[in-house]
């Protein structure tokens, strides 16, 4: 073959190689630039009808139109959160998968079940959600009128009064360990997958008290299905004003509050973290969100922490409280 028509196809072939790699190179920036390309699946590790659940539910509906993508809710419940986080933490690291979690699950159950994940080094922040407190509510049938009347009852009932809870460990649980350690009671505790679940056993007369969400119980204690006793906040919640903090029912230092973030898996790229924020923020601008969430009694955290720093630091700055507290309790799931 002549040496001009070498040139010629060593010429051709170069060019297509570099006309491939630009298509190649493009095609990618364009995928990087269109995140997200397809649904998000937000991971919950909660029952359906619970606190959890139900934010997620609203804040999916809200994300999905300044993402341009459906955010599909998937449930997968039990170990007080952990088994959707960790499907979060193992995911491919493309920012399809994102997860929900709440006190429970990121903060006390790392602590007491062995999991084959970090919390904090296998989780990619994104946004600081909303938050409400816990209280202790009770079946509808209780005779105590109020918490003085509640503990001398549950005193003068030797066989133990059942206490609900969502898990071991979870703020509830420590809820109830606090509140009868306090008070001198004894209290026979139930654990549950989930709030919904809790709640139905409570409605049913199964369980005689539980230290649930009050966002997810405030309509049931306004219609009179269930008794709310105190509320484990420094101050009242404007939602049911008529009930006591348990601080002024004479036990101090009882309050948690009960939070919720959004995380991805560690490494997924900057680009779609921002959207997914972006996406969140959009989604709490909206007055219909923002109706639905009050309409329960959640509070949206202000606008300077929905963001990946805003979560991180307020994530330390629970875990630094409670993991000594939890640790001292002696509290763990083999």
């Amino acid at each position: 073959m002549p040496a001009s028509a070498i040139k010629r196809r060593t010429i051709t072939g170069t060019r297509l190689a570099g006309a491939l790699i630009a298509v190649l190179a493009s095609a990618a920036l364009a995928s990087a630039e269109t995140y997200p390309s397809h649904p998000v699946t937000m991971m919950v590790g909660f029952p359906p009808g619970g606190p959890t659940d139900t934010l997620a539910r609203i804040l999916a509906d809200g994300m999905q139109a300044p993402l341009g993508q459906p955010v599909v809710v998937e449930t997968l419940s039990g170990a007080s959160g952990t088994l959707a986080t960790g499907r979060v933490a193992h995911a491919r690291p493309d920012g399809y998968t994102i997860g929900i979690g709440q006190w429970s699950s990121h903060v006390a159950s790392p602590v007491i079940y062995p999991l084959d994940y970090d919390v904090v080094r296998d989780l990619q922040p994104i946004s600081l959600l909303a938050a409400s407190p816990l209280w202790i509510i009770g079946r509808e049938t209780l005779p105590p009128a109020n918490m003085a009347e509640l503990i001398e009852w549950i005193k003068a009932r030797p066989a133990g009064t059942t206490f609900g809870t969502v898990g071991m460990g979870s703020a509830g649980h420590l809820c109830g360990i606090y509140f009868s350690q306090k008070a001198g009671l004894h209290l026979q505790f139930v654990p549950y997958r989930g709030g919904g679940p809790a709640m139905q056993d409570l409605i049913g007369g199964q369980i005689d008290l539980a230290c649930l969400e009050a966002s997810a119980g405030l309509a049931y204690v306004q219609a009179g299905k269930f008794k709310a006793y105190a509320v484990m906040s420094d101050q009242r919640w404007p939602k049911s004003p008529d009930t006591p903090t348990l601080v002024e029912c004479g036990i101090p230092g009882a309050t948690i509050n009960f939070w919720h973030g959004l995380w991805t898996t560690k490494g997924a790229p900057k680009e779609a973290v921002d959207r997914l924020d972006a996406a969140v923020m959009s989604a709490f601008a909206n007055p219909a969100v923002q109706q639905r969430l009050e309409t329960l009694g959640q509070v949206i955290f202000p606008r300077d922490q929905q963001n990946p720093a805003g979560l991180a630091a307020h994530h330390k700055a629970e875990i630094d409280k409670w993991w000594p507290i939890i640790k001292a309790a002696g509290i763990k799931v083999e």
